[in-house]
């Protein structure tokens, strides 16, 4: 099935105004400035969380300038800590491109991560939206403290559940959660639909890292990382934890600490991925994304009465779910 036709179709042409809106934000004349924010451009993305922007806005009323606007202002946001993220992690690749940092250097890619902050500050101010800049501003404080959680837990020796939700939620989820939040918020919803939206958004958001995570267990040119690529950074996401707290193999445990330690070879890393799968934690990932899944389900079916939106964010959850790259 073409999820991404089905999904795009109810707001093909608000799309088209967004990407020509983001793209002149991402460009500029000067030399080493404007070099980067091509490079930038150029990786373009799948446009999953302004399509989300979009659809919630569609679903209840339109998609307005004050939509728009703020939808570049997240876009830009999440752009910004993209680039900051690659810097921090020493990320040579971002989706099987160069990343800013490798291509250009770590000063260059921290002050062109700047320039796009500052720029998602501007592109939102066009809302004069009080609560559409607050919710940005919070979503900015929200992102960076996920980053900060996830390093103070390489030194934490536990391997806990709870943790990585509460990473994953910082970093991924209140991304989504943000853009139905907005989108649904710019076009006029009630307080009650709002809330809904938002914690649909946050369900997506959270299978989408949940897939991202079982991404990292396989070896795929699509996905634009090498297999183990989290531990080589110290990170244990889901299906290794649950390996690890299901079979208690003191082994594997010493393994997954050389791993927070960084001090885990790439033969060890290989060893522990061949573990999590043979103890099912991919098989136990996926079936979390089920159950957040059916209550993502629960949104569409009380919230949205247009068939075309209906089956446009339908097709988003299955392919969030389903994805392979």
């Amino acid at each position: 099935m073409d999820y991404l036709s089905l999904i795009k179709h109810p707001i093909e042409q608000d799309l088209s105004d967004f990407v020509q809106l983001f793209n002149d934000s991402l460009t500029h004349n000067d030399g080493l400035l404007g070099s980067a924010l091509t490079h930038i451009r150029q990786r373009g993305g799948k446009r999953m969380r302004p399509i989300l922007i979009l659809l919630m806005a569609k679903n209840f009323g339109r998609v307005s300038q004050v939509t728009q606007n703020a939808a570049v202002g997240l876009e830009l946001l999440h752009t910004a800590s993209l680039v900051h993220d690659d810097v921090v992690d020493e990320s040579s690749e971002r989706r099987g491109q160069a990343s800013v940092n490798a291509t250009y250097d770590n000063k260059v890619a921290v002050l062109v991560g700047d320039y796009i902050l500052s720029t998602a500050l501007l592109r939102v101010s066009l809302t004069d939206n009080q609560r559409v800049i607050q919710l940005l501003a919070e979503l900015g404080r929200t992102l960076a403290a996920g980053e900060i959680l996830q390093l103070s837990n390489i030194q934490n020796q536990d391997f806990s559940e709870d943790v990585y939700y509460q990473i994953i939620n910082n970093k991924t989820a209140a991304l989504f959660e943000g853009c139905a939040k907005i989108g649904a918020l710019s076009a006029g919803a009630s307080e009650e639909a709002i809330a809904a939206a938002a914690k649909f958004g946050q369900n997506i958001g959270m299978i989408f890292q949940i897939r991202d995570d079982i991404f990292d267990y396989f070896d795929s040119k699509e996905i634009g990382k090498p297999t183990g690529n989290d531990m080589v950074e110290g990170k244990l996401t889901l299906p290794v934890i649950y390996a690890l707290n299901n079979s208690h193999l003191e082994s594997m445990q010493t393994l997954a600490r050389k791993v927070k330690n960084g001090t885990v070879n790439s033969d060890e890393i290989a060893v522990l991925v061949e573990f999590t799968k043979e103890q099912g934690g991919i098989e136990y990932a996926e079936q979390k994304m089920e159950e957040i899944g059916r209550e993502a389900r629960t949104f569409i079916d009380n919230y949205v009465r247009e068939k075309a939106i209906k089956d446009a964010l339908t097709a988003y959850l299955d392919y969030v779910i389903q994805r392979n790259y």
